[in-house]
C-alpha cells in the first residue's frame, strides 16, 4: 500500500506527486492520459490503471483536477464509491466555498473524511518553504495528513473546521492580488505612453509594498471595528484621484477599463454619502450590493 494517491497530473498535480516522492513517501498516481505519469513512474511512483485502484491504494487521496465537477464525475463511478470509506479525501482543485461544503457532505455520506485546500504557489514551488497551502476541514482529518501536507509546502496553514474557509480565503487573497497586478499593468501602460521606463516603475512599486501592507492592515482593522471616521485620506479624495486616472487614460487614448472600474465603486460611495469617511467605508457599498 502506498502513502498517498494523487488524482490528476497537470502541472500542479505532478508537482504535488513529485514533492511527495522527494519526501520519501510511496506515491500512487492516476491521470486520464496515462502518458503524463511516465516521468513520475521513472522517479518511483506507481501508476494506477483506474481511479478505483488509485483510491484503494492509499489512505490519503489528493485530488487536483480542473474543478469540483470533474472531481464528482470521477468519484461517482460505481466501482469508485465503495473505495472511499475510511479514506481522507483532500481536495486541492479550484473551487468555491459552497462547492467545498457540498464536497464535504458528499464525502461524509460515503464514509470518507474530507479536507479542502487552496494552494497559493506555483508548481515549481511545491515542496519548498515558499509554498503556502491553506487547509480547512475536520481537525482529526488534518492531523492524519499534517506530516504529508508539511512536506508539500512550508507555508502550510490550517484555517479551521469550517470547510469553506480555505476557498474563501483563496478568493479573498486573489481579489487583492488581481486588483494590485491589474493596477500595476495599467500603470505600466501609462509609463509606456509617457515614455517612462517601465522597469523603474516596477522597482518603485516593489519598494512601496511594505507601505501598502500597512494600509491593508489598517483597512481591515477599521472594517472589523466599524470605524470609518478620523481619516487622513477620505473616500472622496480617493474618488477624485481615480477620476483623474480615468481622464489621463482618455487623454492618452489608452484603455480606461481598470480605472473606470475602480472609480465606479468609489463614486458610488461618495453618492451614498460616505465621501467624508475613510476608504474603508467602501465596504458599506459592497454590503449594499450583496443585499440587492
Amino acid at each position: 500500500m502506498s502513502d498517498v494517491s494523487v488524482l490528476g497530473l497537470g502541472a500542479m498535480g505532478s508537482a504535488l506527486a513529485r514533492a511527495s516522492l522527494r519526501s520519501g513517501r510511496r506515491v500512487t498516481v492516476w491521470n486520464r492520459t496515462s502518458s503524463k505519469a511516465e516521468p513520475l513512474v521513472r522517479e518511483g511512483a506507481a501508476l494506477a490503471p483506474d481511479v478505483a485502484s488509485a483510491i484503494g491504494a492509499s489512505p490519503v487521496v489528493i485530488v487536483c483536477v480542473d474543478n469540483y465537477e470533474v472531481t464528482r464525475t470521477l468519484l461517482s463511478a460505481p466501482d469508485v464509491q465503495p473505495r472511499l470509506s475510511e479514506r481522507v479525501l483532500l481536495q486541492l482543485s479550484t473551487g468555491t466555498p459552497q462547492e467545498a461544503r457540498d464536497g464535504e457532505s458528499w464525502a461524509q455520506e460515503r464514509g470518507a473524511a474530507y479536507l479542502d485546500g487552496a494552494i497559493l504557489a506555483y508548481p515549481d514551488q511545491m515542496g519548498t518553504p515558499d509554498a503556502t497551502i491553506l487547509v480547512a476541514g475536520a481537525e482529526t482529518a488534518f492531523q492524519r495528513c499534517e506530516p504529508l501536507l508539511r512536506s508539500l509546502g512550508g507555508g502550510l496553514t490550517y484555517v479551521g473546521a469550517q470547510v469553506g474557509a480555505a476557498s474563501a480565503l483563496d478568493c479573498a487573497i486573489l481579489s487583492f492580488v488581481f486588483g494590485a497586478l491589474l493596477g500595476a499593468i495599467h500603470g505600466a501602460r501609462i509609463c509606456e505612453v509617457e515614455n517612462l521606463p517601465v522597469d523603474e516603475f516596477g522597482a518603485m512599486l516593489a519598494g512601496l509594498v511594505p507601505v501598502v501592507g500597512g494600509e491593508v492592515t489598517q483597512l481591515s482593522e477599521r472594517i472589523r471595528a466599524a470605524r470609518y471616521g478620523d481619516s487622513q485620506a477620505t473616500l472622496g479624495i480617493y474618488a477624485s484621484a481615480a477620476q483623474r486616472i480615468v481622464q489621463q487614460a482618455r487623454d492618452s487614448r489608452i484603455s480606461p477599463e481598470f480605472p473606470l472600474f475602480a472609480s465606479g465603486i468609489l463614486v458610488k460611495g461618495v453618492q451614498a454619502g460616505f465621501g467624508g469617511e475613510d476608504l474603508a467605508a467602501v465596504i458599506k457599498v459592497l454590503r449594499a450590493g450583496s443585499a440587492s
